[in-house]
């Protein structure tokens, strides 16, 4: 059964093209960084990391998801036994929620954490850093993707099928010094997840927000997560 974990990884990490089937079209306006960048890049991914949603910002039922490097020691790249048979057509599509620093190469620091929680929910939020215009780069690289995946298809590890449809879905206000917002809907043998993402612009650093469940999230919790997310990352910087 695919799951919310499964269902995020799918949508941000497949590699393989499959035969393509995807609409490269998305009515999602362009949002434009301050110029100049408001403040300092954090440098020690330690210090962002630090900077993440904690479990303690979460609603109740809500638990970490263990880095399988960073926290379990295991081998970043395993030799699996059975075919990996994920794919994303159009390819770029793969990057839609991937981690920022992985859709924008020069971030001098990154960090990411997620979260489980019931009925296949989750909460995951990543962010990068950068130094220069970097940050604003990088905020209009991930606009550039959603604008060409407002529907796009895969297949997970297995060879299932997966359909991907993105539309805007911008919480109330600016988070942050920008901010965008899109819903994902993943559909899979009749089964369903909604992804709500939110990627902002905090001084010189890009964060991203993506909770996931069965029907998506309210506007109210999705504002507030990623005025939280903005929120721990601006005091990091001020060292505060």
């Amino acid at each position: 059964m695919l799951t919310a974990t499964s269902a995020l990884c799918l949508a941000c990490g497949a590699n393989t093209p499959v035969e393509s089937t995807a609409d490269a079209t998305a009515p999602l306006s362009t949002v434009t960084a301050p110029d100049p960048l408001l403040g300092a890049p954090i440098t020690d991914s330690a210090v962002l990391h630090s900077a993440m949603i904690s479990l303690e910002q979460l609603p109740d039922g809500y638990a970490v998801i263990p880095d399988p490097v960073r926290d379990l020691g295991l081998d970043p790249a395993p030799d699996y036994d059975n075919q990996d048979r994920s794919g994303t057509d159009p390819q770029r599509c793969a990057d839609v929620a991937a981690p920022i620093a992985q859709q924008s190469a020069g971030a001098v620091a990154s960090a990411d954490v997620r979260y489980s929680g019931p009925d296949f929910s989750s909460i995951d939020e990543d962010a990068a850093s950068y130094t220069g215009r970097g940050a604003s780069d990088a905020f209009a690289a991930v606009q550039a993707t959603f604008a060409a995946c407002g529907t796009y298809s895969g297949t997970d590890a297995d060879g299932v099928a997966v359909d991907y449809t993105l539309e805007s879905n911008n919480p109330a206000g600016t988070v942050g010094d920008a901010s965008t917002s899109v819903r994902l809907r993943i559909e899979s043998g009749g089964f369903t997840l909604v992804s709500d993402v939110v990627v902002a612009v905090v001084d010189s650093t890009v964060v991203q927000v993506v909770a996931t469940d069965q029907d998506g999230v309210d506007e109210d919790t999705l504002t507030a997560l990623a005025n939280t997310a903005v929120g721990n990352i601006r005091g990091a910087n001020k060292g505060t």
